[in-house]
């Protein structure tokens, strides 16, 4: 695990083409070999809300080569950071893991994306399963106050294969809950369920067997899930949208859209390469 912080001797900022902004690279994090986090800076014109995405990359021959990265920074933040894996012949994660602060990187003018707030019915949990680099979008809704605002409690599930892979857990764990303005919220209402699959760890489930044998609910004192309670948000492999959709809507729950708000909504847009 590394850390890389700014560098004050900025590169000049390339002409970006159109639709993209060109934002200056400020920190760059390795989590593990295979993950990775970095800060740019944001531009003011720059709106999106907590749970959106937007199309990032660089400039490669010429071309933009972008994949569609969730916000992991709060729409109040006056940065943007991103959560992304290392896959050696990836098109575009290849490159992009070894950018180094003061290098530029391609920010679309434009987010949008289905992990929303409004697109849920108003609710009493909201559950948020995450695997992997599936955890950035949730990262932004933790830390945005209208989460807390339209439900009572928040659950956020996060799996993954190797505990180092548990990013932002600290912050997650102690300095979201000592927050000067969210703290409070994040006290009473978060509750962080971490799973880790292949090593030893207090929890070792993946998210659709803690569903299925009902340790995710007992182990919180809760009951069953249920539409007429619970809300739920998937961002993940394909496999767990996959998988963890067909237990929900087994249950009775109904996709949610912009137009037509459900009982839980999944994001298909995940950078595999």
């Amino acid at each position: 695990m590394s850390s890389t912080a700014p560098d004050l001797a900025a590169k000049p900022a390339p002409a970006a083409p159109p639709g993209f902004f060109q934002e200056r690279v400020l920190s760059v994090h390795h989590w593990t070999d295979r993950l990775f986090s970095f800060t740019c800076t944001r531009d003011p014109s720059f709106r999106f809300g907590a749970g959106q995405f937007a199309m990032i990359g660089l400039m490669v021959d010429g071309k933009p080569l972008v994949r569609a990265y969730s916000m992991v920074s709060p729409p109040w933040e006056e940065h943007l950071e991103f959560l992304s894996i290392k896959v050696q012949h990836g098109p575009l994660t290849s490159r992009l893991q070894h950018i180094q602060p003061g290098d530029h990187v391609l920010i679309g003018r434009k987010a949008t994306g289905t992990l929303v707030t409004d697109n849920l019915r108003p609710g009493g949990v909201l559950w948020f399963f995450a695997t992997g680099t599936g955890l950035a979008p949730f990262m932004s809704l933790i830390r945005d106050p209208e989460t807390y605002d339209r439900f009572d409690r928040i659950v956020l599930v996060h799996t993954v294969r190797q505990e180092a892979e548990l990013a932002y857990r600290e912050l997650i764990s102690a300095e979201l809950p000592a927050h000067e303005l969210l703290g409070e919220l994040a006290a009473e209402k978060l509750t962080y369920v971490p799973s880790v699959t292949r090593e030893p760890f207090v929890r070792g489930k993946r998210i659709t067997t803690m569903i299925e044998d009902g340790s995710l609910t007992g182990d919180l004192g809760l009951p069953p899930l249920s539409p007429e309670r619970d809300r739920a948000m998937l961002c993940g492999s394909e496999a767990m949208n996959a998988d963890v959709r067909a237990l929900l809507e087994a249950r009775g729950f109904v996709e949610g859209s912009n137009n037509d708000p459900g009982t839980y909504v999944v994001e298909k847009a995940f950078v595999t390469k």
